[in-house]
């Protein structure tokens, strides 16, 4: 055999094996309203996965957006192959929407997004580094200072109350947490509403899967505003609360 073809054929197995090394990921980013923001988001998350999987897919679902959201997702898709829109006629929440986001992921990871650009491509590669070390990566934020004085109080109050309620030490649970797609699609997820995910976190660690927690920053949302501290969604946050404590410290139940 010629040395030189023998030499790029090892050259090409070799790349080949480095691409399978490599992970692979779903993201779900949630859109509602988001017209100001979610491009930019979709543009710092493509950024963020650079060369780091081997595959990736995108899962944008417009939340039953009454603006130019669902048009400018349908322009992000027809120029990213690894972009899939999902339009709801209605409003599901983020809840349903991670729920749904978990059904139709094909990867080995699993995290969601939110559409209004708040994380930029450092803060999520730096979630990306952690990948293979533990079950779960959780984040926290590090310049919490940046938000309104009342969501940092409520923020804190919140973790509190669940570290509390469910003997853990966790520093932040409603982040941009990644879950691997086995573990995730095994565990029952009851809210549809902005405590899913510590609903997830409470389940998981307390059946002893690894987690570590890593620090990141974020931006304030400059367009649009939050819906998370509407009386119905934080009546919903404490329903939740209540059966996740049922379920886990009175009927020992994963």
């Amino acid at each position: 055999m010629d040395y030189r073809y023998k030499g790029r054929l090892y050259q090409s197995i070799n790349a080949m094996e480095k691409i399978q090394d490599k992970p692979t990921i779903s993201i779900i980013i949630p859109a509602l309203n988001e017209e100001k923001n979610i491009q930019a988001t979709a543009e710092e998350v493509i950024a963020a996965i650079g060369d780091g999987f081997s595959s990736y897919e995108i899962l944008i679902f417009d939340d039953g957006s009454k603006d130019h959201t669902g048009a400018i997702v349908d322009e992000l898709a027809s120029k990213n192959k690894n972009i899939r829109v999902i339009h709801n006629a209605n409003t599901l929440g983020l809840g349903r929407n991670y729920k749904r986001g978990v059904e139709l992921a094909k990867n080995e990871y699993i995290i969601m997004i939110p559409g209004d650009n708040q994380f930029l491509k450092k803060s999520i590669k730096r979630l990306f580094l952690s990948l293979g070390e533990v079950d779960i990566i959780v984040p926290y934020t590090l310049n919490y200072r940046i938000r309104p004085f009342h969501r940092q109080v409520i923020s804190r109050a919140f973790t509190l109350l669940i570290n509390l309620l469910f003997e853990l030490k966790l520093r932040y649970y409603n982040g941009i947490v990644i879950h691997k797609k086995g573990i995730i699609k095994s565990v029952p997820i009851s809210s549809n509403g902005f405590a899913y995910q510590a609903e997830i976190l409470v389940r998981l660690i307390r059946s002893g899967h690894s987690y570590k927690e890593v620090g990141v920053d974020i931006l304030e949302r400059t367009h649009g505003k939050s819906s998370a501290f509407r009386p119905k969604n934080i009546y919903n946050v404490l329903k939740t609360i209540s059966k996740l404590f049922i379920d886990t410290r009175i009927n020992n139940k994963i």
